[in-house]
């Protein structure tokens, strides 16, 4: 099994999964931001995890000669940089709430307190904000929750990297069962969204075990493979849109089942995957989702604002919750469109600018200590 095989197909998705998040914190009255699925697509977070474990399990899992200095640099060049830019700018956004506070402009909540009091800060800088109950996940850019529970998640992986053979899968499975079995139990020893990401992401390495095995064994045609697919991905939508018992369970099996049944890339959708546009959002899959909370607090304040002056109704409280409403669902998905094509747009500053730039810089560490090692 080659090593450098990239899963294009799977980056796709993880491309279309961001932008399904985003979908999940706009709401848009009357608009698609209102069908089930998006109103669950925060459990699209549990793919996340599912596919970090199998991507990792493939260019890691059974590498010989790994160093932790390459694999700490590698990890930790591709997700810090990001992280500490955006909770800059939610600091230089909280500062700017602060400013108009002073001046009797009141935005939801007053600057600097709740979950965005100071000391979150420093959690939020270390990334340990969703691994102790107390401090609060949701705290200043709040997706980066799900990055807390990643980045030591990969440092886990590589200790267990270090075991040979079955014992490996058995410290995998014992990880991804035990965690599942407490969060379905409402375990409160750890927190659950680390049982969250411990039972998703070493699903994850246990089904990349299964493809290492049987994917070359697997002889589908087109069709019996393109149908297999749609099955499976509608399956997926269903579940995830629908009210089914035991929902937890079901979609991080699904989730596993998806990937693998993707990883295969012998279908109709899975080709459909690996067009310019979709290829294009797995590369802007991580600023996507590190970005967008920004970007909807400066729209969504920047509507408040405009209804407080002109006294239209845009960004109305149904519930306790903040909408908006430009007059009717046509042009709500329309401003909604927008929303997602300027998401993209500032994505792709931040990938170009910021994950790249610093991931070469990794890389040229990476290289240095290589030849460092030679040259003794």
């Amino acid at each position: 099994m080659a090593v450098n095989k990239r899963f294009d197909a799977l980056d796709s998705f993880r491309g279309l999964c961001a932008m399904s998040v985003v979908v999940y914190h706009v709401n848009m009255v009357g608009s698609v931001t209102e069908l089930s699925f998006f109103r669950a697509s925060h459990l699209l977070v549990d793919f996340f995890f599912v596919l970090s474990g199998f991507v990792l399990a493939h260019g890691y899992g059974f590498k010989s000669g790994l160093r932790f200095k390459d694999f700490f640099i590698s990890r930790t060049f591709r997700i810090f940089p990001l992280h500490i830019f955006m909770l800059g700018v939610f600091i230089l956004l909280e500062i700017a709430k602060w400013l108009a506070y002073k001046k009797g402009f009141v935005f939801n909540s007053i600057p600097f307190t709740g979950v965005t009091a100071p000391q979150e800060i420093l959690p939020n800088l270390v990334l340990v904000q969703s691994w102790t109950p107390l401090t609060n996940p949701l705290s200043y850019n709040f997706p980066s929750w799900s990055i807390s529970v990643e980045y030591y998640m990969y440092m886990i992986f590589f200790a267990l990297t270090m075991l040979r053979g079955v014992g490996k899968y058995l410290a995998w499975a014992a990880i991804s069962c035990s965690a599942l079995y407490m969060l379905l139990h409402d375990h409160h020893g750890i927190t659950e969204n680390v049982l969250r990401g411990l039972s998703c992401f070493f699903g994850g390495c246990l089904t990349y075990v299964l493809y290492r095995k049987v994917a070359d064994r697997i002889d589908l045609s087109y069709t019996a493979g393109s149908l297999l697919e749609m099955v499976v991905l509608a399956g997926t939508i269903t579940v995830v849109a629908l009210p089914v018992p035991e929902k937890t369970l079901t979609c991080i099996l699904l989730f596993c089942l998806c990937v693998f049944t993707f990883s295969l890339e012998v279908g109709a959708v899975s080709q459909a995957m690996k067009r310019p546009f979709f290829l294009r959002m797995g590369v802007l899959s991580y600023s996507i989702y590190m970005t967008h909370a920004a970007i909807l607090f400066c729209l969504l304040s920047l509507m408040i604002v405009l209804q407080k002056v002109t006294g239209w109704q845009i960004a109305p409280m149904v519930g306790d919750k903040r909408y908006l409403d430009f007059g009717g669902p046509v042009i709500n998905d329309l401003v909604l469109l927008a929303i997602l094509a300027l998401v993209i747009f500032i994505a792709g500053i931040t990938n170009r600018r910021i994950e790249k730039h610093w991931q070469q810089v990794g890389r040229s560490l990476t290289q240095s200590y290589a030849l460092r090692r030679a040259e003794k």
